[in-house]
Protein backbone atom coordinates (compact mmCIF):
# COMPACT_ATOMS: atom_id res chain seq x y z
CA UNK A 1 0.00 0.00 0.00
CA UNK A 2 3.12 2.29 0.65
CA UNK A 3 4.57 1.82 -2.45
CA UNK A 4 1.31 2.42 -4.18
CA UNK A 5 1.13 5.68 -2.32
CA UNK A 6 5.07 6.45 -3.11
CA UNK A 7 4.29 5.40 -7.14
CA UNK A 8 1.61 7.53 -7.16
CA UNK A 9 3.31 10.76 -5.25
CA UNK A 10 6.10 9.77 -7.95
CA UNK A 11 3.89 10.58 -11.15
CA UNK A 12 2.40 13.35 -9.40
CA UNK A 13 5.27 15.61 -8.48
CA UNK A 14 6.75 14.58 -12.60
CA UNK A 15 3.33 15.70 -13.79
CA UNK A 16 3.23 18.90 -11.57
CA UNK A 17 6.85 19.62 -12.89
CA UNK A 18 6.26 19.26 -16.53
CA UNK A 19 3.55 21.34 -16.10
CA UNK A 20 5.33 24.35 -14.53
CA UNK A 21 7.73 23.29 -17.83
CA UNK A 22 4.96 24.79 -20.13
CA UNK A 23 2.52 26.93 -20.26
CA UNK A 24 -0.28 28.36 -22.82
CA UNK A 25 -1.70 31.73 -21.79
CA UNK A 26 -5.10 33.57 -23.30
CA UNK A 27 -4.80 37.31 -22.96
CA UNK A 28 -6.73 40.05 -24.75
CA UNK A 29 -7.97 43.38 -24.48
CA UNK A 30 -11.39 45.03 -25.19
CA UNK A 31 -11.88 49.14 -26.19
CA UNK A 32 -15.08 51.12 -26.64
CA UNK A 33 -16.92 53.79 -26.55
CA UNK A 34 -18.17 57.15 -27.88
CA UNK A 35 -16.40 59.24 -30.48
CA UNK A 36 -17.16 63.43 -31.46
CA UNK A 37 -15.52 65.17 -34.31
CA UNK A 38 -16.66 68.90 -35.44
CA UNK A 39 -14.91 68.43 -38.71
CA UNK A 40 -15.32 65.34 -40.87
CA UNK A 41 -15.55 64.81 -44.82
CA UNK A 42 -18.71 64.45 -46.39
CA UNK A 43 -19.23 64.11 -50.20
CA UNK A 44 -19.90 68.47 -50.20
CA UNK A 45 -17.69 69.11 -47.59
CA UNK A 46 -17.72 69.01 -44.14
CA UNK A 47 -19.92 68.38 -40.75
CA UNK A 48 -19.98 66.98 -37.35
CA UNK A 49 -19.62 63.52 -36.92
CA UNK A 50 -20.63 61.19 -33.34
CA UNK A 51 -20.22 57.73 -33.69
CA UNK A 52 -19.07 54.28 -31.57
CA UNK A 53 -15.80 53.62 -32.09
CA UNK A 54 -13.15 50.74 -31.02
CA UNK A 55 -9.74 50.52 -30.24
CA UNK A 56 -8.72 53.66 -29.61
CA UNK A 57 -6.48 53.57 -26.28
CA UNK A 58 -5.43 50.40 -27.41
CA UNK A 59 -6.91 48.24 -30.52
CA UNK A 60 -8.99 45.34 -29.11
CA UNK A 61 -7.51 42.18 -29.82
CA UNK A 62 -7.49 38.32 -28.12
CA UNK A 63 -4.31 36.12 -28.45
CA UNK A 64 -3.17 32.81 -27.40
CA UNK A 65 0.79 33.02 -25.94
CA UNK A 66 2.72 29.93 -24.80
CA UNK A 67 6.37 28.86 -23.84
CA UNK A 68 8.03 25.42 -23.29
CA UNK A 69 11.27 24.72 -21.06
CA UNK A 70 13.83 22.78 -23.26
CA UNK A 71 16.28 23.25 -20.64
CA UNK A 72 19.36 24.67 -19.92
CA UNK A 73 17.55 28.31 -20.56
CA UNK A 74 16.81 27.29 -23.71
CA UNK A 75 12.63 27.72 -24.37
CA UNK A 76 10.51 27.65 -27.66
CA UNK A 77 7.68 30.24 -27.54
CA UNK A 78 5.36 31.50 -29.99
CA UNK A 79 2.12 34.03 -30.58
CA UNK A 80 -0.87 34.40 -32.10
CA UNK A 81 -2.78 37.26 -31.84
CA UNK A 82 -6.07 37.91 -33.47
CA UNK A 83 -7.17 42.13 -34.14
CA UNK A 84 -10.95 42.56 -34.14
CA UNK A 85 -13.73 45.41 -33.66
CA UNK A 86 -15.67 45.34 -30.73
CA UNK A 87 -18.44 47.30 -33.04
CA UNK A 88 -19.40 44.20 -35.26
CA UNK A 89 -17.02 41.59 -34.45
CA UNK A 90 -15.22 41.66 -37.71
CA UNK A 91 -11.64 40.80 -37.66
CA UNK A 92 -9.28 44.13 -38.52
CA UNK A 93 -5.86 43.91 -40.29
CA UNK A 94 -7.35 43.28 -43.45
CA UNK A 95 -9.59 40.19 -42.50
CA UNK A 96 -6.31 37.77 -41.12
CA UNK A 97 -6.86 35.32 -38.18
CA UNK A 98 -3.79 36.27 -36.56
CA UNK A 99 -3.22 39.51 -37.87
CA UNK A 100 -1.90 41.61 -35.54
CA UNK A 101 0.92 38.85 -34.61
CA UNK A 102 1.85 34.87 -35.34
CA UNK A 103 5.18 33.85 -34.44
CA UNK A 104 6.93 31.26 -33.31
CA UNK A 105 10.33 30.79 -32.08
CA UNK A 106 13.20 29.82 -29.68
CA UNK A 107 14.56 31.98 -26.82
CA UNK A 108 18.05 31.53 -24.75
CA UNK A 109 18.75 33.22 -21.42
CA UNK A 110 21.46 35.94 -21.49
CA UNK A 111 21.20 35.91 -25.36
CA UNK A 112 17.78 36.93 -27.14
CA UNK A 113 14.96 34.96 -28.53
CA UNK A 114 14.97 34.41 -32.78
CA UNK A 115 11.42 34.26 -34.06
CA UNK A 116 9.69 33.30 -37.29
CA UNK A 117 6.09 34.82 -38.61
CA UNK A 118 4.27 38.43 -38.90
CA UNK A 119 6.14 40.39 -36.06
CA UNK A 120 6.44 44.02 -35.24
CA UNK A 121 8.86 46.44 -36.45
CA UNK A 122 11.72 47.82 -33.96
CA UNK A 123 9.68 51.69 -34.79
CA UNK A 124 6.73 49.73 -33.40
CA UNK A 125 8.71 47.80 -30.63
CA UNK A 126 10.64 50.67 -29.48
CA UNK A 127 9.87 53.98 -30.35
CA UNK A 128 5.93 53.46 -30.39
CA UNK A 129 6.06 51.72 -27.44
CA UNK A 130 8.16 53.81 -25.35
CA UNK A 131 8.26 57.63 -26.34
CA UNK A 132 5.14 58.41 -28.03
CA UNK A 133 1.82 60.04 -26.72
CA UNK A 134 -0.04 56.93 -28.62
CA UNK A 135 2.03 54.81 -26.29
CA UNK A 136 2.13 56.39 -22.90
CA UNK A 137 -1.71 57.44 -22.32
CA UNK A 138 -5.11 56.90 -23.56
CA UNK A 139 -5.29 59.00 -26.42
CA UNK A 140 -3.74 55.56 -28.21
CA UNK A 141 -4.67 55.49 -31.56
CA UNK A 142 -5.95 58.82 -31.67
CA UNK A 143 -2.29 60.56 -30.95
CA UNK A 144 -0.46 58.98 -33.72
CA UNK A 145 1.07 60.69 -36.10
CA UNK A 146 -0.64 60.96 -39.86
CA UNK A 147 -2.00 57.36 -40.44
CA UNK A 148 0.86 55.66 -39.08
CA UNK A 149 3.13 56.03 -41.65
CA UNK A 150 6.44 56.39 -39.54
CA UNK A 151 5.39 52.71 -38.49
CA UNK A 152 4.70 53.72 -34.59
CA UNK A 153 1.82 51.12 -34.11
CA UNK A 154 0.66 48.88 -36.85
CA UNK A 155 3.98 48.08 -38.59
CA UNK A 156 3.92 44.24 -38.94
CA UNK A 157 5.82 42.83 -40.88
CA UNK A 158 5.14 39.59 -42.73
CA UNK A 159 7.22 36.53 -43.38
CA UNK A 160 10.28 37.85 -40.89
CA UNK A 161 13.24 36.99 -38.54
CA UNK A 162 13.66 38.67 -35.81
CA UNK A 163 16.28 38.17 -33.50
CA UNK A 164 15.66 40.31 -30.25
CA UNK A 165 18.36 40.47 -27.31
CA UNK A 166 18.32 39.79 -24.05
CA UNK A 167 18.48 42.90 -21.33
CA UNK A 168 21.99 43.61 -20.68
CA UNK A 169 22.57 45.91 -17.82
CA UNK A 170 19.17 48.05 -19.39
CA UNK A 171 20.74 47.87 -23.27
CA UNK A 172 18.32 45.78 -25.62
CA UNK A 173 18.86 45.58 -29.29
CA UNK A 174 17.77 43.78 -32.07
CA UNK A 175 17.52 43.21 -36.12
CA UNK A 176 14.72 41.66 -38.11
CA UNK A 177 13.92 40.99 -41.98
CA UNK A 178 10.98 40.42 -44.00
CA UNK A 179 11.07 38.15 -47.03
CA UNK A 180 9.44 39.12 -50.15
CA UNK A 181 8.42 35.45 -50.82
CA UNK A 182 8.69 36.20 -54.52
CA UNK A 183 10.91 34.39 -57.49
CA UNK A 184 13.80 37.06 -57.94
CA UNK A 185 12.47 39.76 -55.34
CA UNK A 186 14.83 39.01 -52.53
CA UNK A 187 15.56 42.60 -52.36
CA UNK A 188 12.16 43.37 -53.34
CA UNK A 189 12.58 44.99 -56.50
CA UNK A 190 10.30 44.24 -59.76
CA UNK A 191 10.33 41.82 -62.19
CA UNK A 192 12.13 42.30 -65.57
CA UNK A 193 10.17 45.06 -67.60
CA UNK A 194 7.17 45.46 -64.89
CA UNK A 195 7.23 48.77 -62.62
CA UNK A 196 5.19 45.68 -59.77
CA UNK A 197 7.71 45.22 -57.08
CA UNK A 198 7.82 42.83 -54.37
CA UNK A 199 7.18 44.14 -50.66
CA UNK A 200 10.27 43.24 -47.86
CA UNK A 201 11.41 45.16 -45.27
CA UNK A 202 13.92 45.16 -42.40
CA UNK A 203 14.46 47.42 -39.36
CA UNK A 204 16.86 47.66 -36.49
CA UNK A 205 16.53 49.08 -32.92
CA UNK A 206 18.03 49.37 -29.77
CA UNK A 207 16.56 50.57 -26.51
CA UNK A 208 18.64 51.60 -23.04
CA UNK A 209 16.41 51.79 -19.90
CA UNK A 210 17.88 52.61 -16.51
CA UNK A 211 16.08 53.43 -13.53
CA UNK A 212 14.00 56.25 -14.31
CA UNK A 213 15.32 57.75 -17.69
CA UNK A 214 14.84 55.88 -21.10
CA UNK A 215 16.62 56.43 -24.49
CA UNK A 216 16.11 54.79 -28.28
CA UNK A 217 16.47 54.72 -31.52
CA UNK A 218 14.95 52.56 -34.84
CA UNK A 219 15.06 52.39 -38.18
CA UNK A 220 12.91 50.45 -40.39
CA UNK A 221 12.72 50.41 -44.48
CA UNK A 222 9.56 48.95 -46.44
CA UNK A 223 10.33 48.25 -49.96
CA UNK A 224 6.91 48.36 -52.27
CA UNK A 225 4.90 49.09 -49.35
CA UNK A 226 1.63 49.45 -51.18
CA UNK A 227 2.24 45.50 -52.48
CA UNK A 228 2.06 43.82 -48.87
CA UNK A 229 -0.61 42.39 -47.45
CA UNK A 230 -2.81 44.38 -46.29
CA UNK A 231 -1.19 46.87 -47.83
CA UNK A 232 0.79 49.61 -45.95
CA UNK A 233 -0.43 52.78 -45.56
CA UNK A 234 1.31 55.87 -47.74
CA UNK A 235 -1.66 58.14 -47.67
CA UNK A 236 -0.96 61.87 -45.54
CA UNK A 237 -4.34 63.29 -45.68
CA UNK A 238 -5.46 63.95 -48.91
CA UNK A 239 -1.82 63.66 -50.54
CA UNK A 240 -2.35 60.27 -51.86
CA UNK A 241 0.10 58.07 -54.05
CA UNK A 242 -0.24 55.60 -56.75
CA UNK A 243 -0.57 52.21 -55.99
CA UNK A 244 0.54 50.71 -59.39
CA UNK A 245 2.62 52.01 -62.30
CA UNK A 246 5.51 54.79 -61.74
CA UNK A 247 3.31 56.72 -59.35
CA UNK A 248 3.68 53.83 -56.99
CA UNK A 249 5.95 54.34 -53.84
CA UNK A 250 8.75 52.12 -54.28
CA UNK A 251 10.40 52.63 -50.96
CA UNK A 252 9.18 54.10 -47.39
CA UNK A 253 12.00 54.78 -45.07
CA UNK A 254 11.41 55.79 -41.17
CA UNK A 255 14.18 56.57 -38.47
CA UNK A 256 13.22 58.10 -35.09
CA UNK A 257 14.89 58.34 -31.40
CA UNK A 258 12.99 58.90 -28.62
CA UNK A 259 13.82 59.95 -24.89
CA UNK A 260 11.89 59.74 -21.64
CA UNK A 261 12.51 60.57 -18.11
CA UNK A 262 10.03 59.27 -14.93
CA UNK A 263 10.31 62.10 -11.70
CA UNK A 264 8.10 60.35 -9.18
CA UNK A 265 4.61 60.46 -10.16
CA UNK A 266 5.32 62.40 -13.51
CA UNK A 267 6.81 60.98 -16.78
CA UNK A 268 8.06 63.02 -19.53
CA UNK A 269 8.84 61.89 -23.16
CA UNK A 270 10.20 63.41 -26.86
CA UNK A 271 10.22 61.70 -30.00
CA UNK A 272 11.54 62.97 -33.41
CA UNK A 273 10.70 60.45 -36.64
CA UNK A 274 11.96 61.33 -40.21
CA UNK A 275 9.88 59.14 -42.86
CA UNK A 276 10.72 59.62 -46.67
CA UNK A 277 8.44 58.19 -49.40
CA UNK A 278 10.11 57.72 -52.70
CA UNK A 279 8.02 56.41 -56.08
CA UNK A 280 9.83 54.84 -59.12
CA UNK A 281 9.57 58.40 -60.33
CA UNK A 282 9.64 61.80 -59.52
CA UNK A 283 10.65 63.87 -56.39
CA UNK A 284 10.65 61.89 -53.06
CA UNK A 285 8.14 63.53 -49.98
CA UNK A 286 9.42 63.50 -46.67
CA UNK A 287 7.37 63.53 -43.72
CA UNK A 288 9.34 64.67 -39.80
CA UNK A 289 7.26 64.48 -36.66
CA UNK A 290 8.35 66.38 -33.81
CA UNK A 291 6.25 65.11 -30.63
CA UNK A 292 6.64 66.12 -26.83
CA UNK A 293 4.26 64.70 -23.73
CA UNK A 294 3.58 64.17 -19.98
CA UNK A 295 1.46 61.99 -17.54
CA UNK A 296 1.24 62.34 -14.15
CA UNK A 297 -0.36 60.06 -11.64
CA UNK A 298 -2.80 62.18 -9.45
CA UNK A 299 -3.56 59.13 -7.34
CA UNK A 300 -2.91 55.19 -7.88
CA UNK A 301 -6.12 55.00 -9.95
CA UNK A 302 -6.29 58.69 -11.65
CA UNK A 303 -3.76 59.47 -14.52
CA UNK A 304 -3.70 62.79 -16.51
CA UNK A 305 -1.59 63.14 -19.86
CA UNK A 306 -1.05 65.55 -22.60
CA UNK A 307 1.30 65.59 -25.68
CA UNK A 308 2.39 68.12 -28.85
CA UNK A 309 3.08 66.86 -32.17
CA UNK A 310 4.34 68.91 -35.14
CA UNK A 311 4.27 67.38 -38.30
CA UNK A 312 5.99 68.73 -41.55
CA UNK A 313 5.51 67.55 -44.76
CA UNK A 314 8.20 68.54 -47.58
CA UNK A 315 9.25 67.55 -50.83
CA UNK A 316 6.84 66.96 -53.79
CA UNK A 317 4.29 68.11 -51.03
CA UNK A 318 4.60 71.08 -48.73
CA UNK A 319 2.34 70.65 -44.90
CA UNK A 320 2.33 71.57 -41.48
CA UNK A 321 0.24 70.07 -38.69
CA UNK A 322 -0.45 71.13 -35.44
CA UNK A 323 -1.95 69.02 -32.48
CA UNK A 324 -2.31 68.68 -29.06
CA UNK A 325 -3.74 65.81 -27.12
CA UNK A 326 -5.23 66.06 -23.98
CA UNK A 327 -6.46 62.66 -21.35
CA UNK A 328 -7.54 61.36 -18.54
CA UNK A 329 -7.67 57.67 -16.90
CA UNK A 330 -9.50 56.22 -13.89
CA UNK A 331 -8.73 52.77 -13.06
CA UNK A 332 -11.46 51.03 -11.96
CA UNK A 333 -9.44 47.78 -11.19
CA UNK A 334 -5.77 46.69 -12.79
CA UNK A 335 -8.03 45.19 -15.82
CA UNK A 336 -10.55 47.77 -16.16
CA UNK A 337 -10.38 51.60 -16.89
CA UNK A 338 -12.08 54.47 -17.86
CA UNK A 339 -10.86 57.28 -19.95
CA UNK A 340 -11.74 60.52 -21.58
CA UNK A 341 -9.82 62.32 -24.27
CA UNK A 342 -9.68 65.30 -26.90
CA UNK A 343 -7.58 66.40 -29.53
CA UNK A 344 -7.12 69.53 -31.63
CA UNK A 345 -5.16 69.81 -34.49
CA UNK A 346 -5.04 72.41 -37.28
CA UNK A 347 -3.32 72.24 -40.61
CA UNK A 348 -1.70 74.27 -43.43
CA UNK A 349 -0.27 73.27 -47.31
CA UNK A 350 -0.28 73.03 -50.69
CA UNK A 351 0.12 70.27 -52.98
CA UNK A 352 1.96 72.02 -56.36
CA UNK A 353 0.24 75.42 -56.92
CA UNK A 354 -3.02 73.57 -55.17
CA UNK A 355 -3.64 75.09 -51.68
CA UNK A 356 -4.77 72.40 -49.24
CA UNK A 357 -4.85 74.77 -46.09
CA UNK A 358 -8.86 73.91 -46.16
CA UNK A 359 -8.24 70.21 -47.19
CA UNK A 360 -5.38 68.59 -45.73
CA UNK A 361 -7.53 67.16 -42.41
CA UNK A 362 -6.76 65.30 -39.40
CA UNK A 363 -3.63 62.85 -38.69
CA UNK A 364 -5.97 60.13 -37.41
CA UNK A 365 -7.19 57.59 -39.48
CA UNK A 366 -10.58 57.19 -37.99
CA UNK A 367 -12.29 60.77 -39.11
CA UNK A 368 -10.33 61.22 -42.27
CA UNK A 369 -9.72 64.22 -43.61
CA UNK A 370 -11.28 67.21 -42.84
CA UNK A 371 -13.13 68.05 -45.43
CA UNK A 372 -13.20 71.85 -46.40
CA UNK A 373 -11.96 72.89 -42.77
CA UNK A 374 -8.59 73.27 -42.04
CA UNK A 375 -9.05 71.94 -38.08
CA UNK A 376 -10.28 69.59 -36.21
CA UNK A 377 -11.42 68.86 -32.79
CA UNK A 378 -12.44 65.24 -31.47
CA UNK A 379 -13.40 64.14 -27.65
CA UNK A 380 -13.66 60.90 -26.89
CA UNK A 381 -15.23 58.56 -23.72
CA UNK A 382 -14.10 54.98 -23.33
CA UNK A 383 -13.82 51.71 -21.81
CA UNK A 384 -11.13 49.63 -22.05
CA UNK A 385 -11.09 45.82 -20.38
CA UNK A 386 -8.00 43.85 -20.28
CA UNK A 387 -7.99 39.92 -19.65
Amino acid sequence: MNKKILTAATFALFASAAHAQSSVTLYGVIDAGISYVNNSKTSTGHDSLTKFDDGVAQGSRWGLRGTEDLGNGLKALFVLENGFSSANGTAGQGGAMFGRQAYVGLSQNNVGSLTFGRQYSFSTDVLGSNYSTGGNTVAGNYAYHINDVDQLTSSRINNAVKFSSANFSGLTFGAMYGFSNTAGGFAGTPAVGTTAGSSRAYSFGANYANGPFGLGAAYTDIRYPGQASPAFSTSLANVSFATTGVGQIQDLRTFGVGGRYTIGPAMLWALYTNTRLAPISGQSTTFAAYEAGAKYAITPAITAGAGYTYMHLSGANVGHWNQVDLSGDYALSKRTDVYVLGIYQIASGHNGTQDLQAQIGSSTSYFGTSGTADNQLAFRVGLRHKF
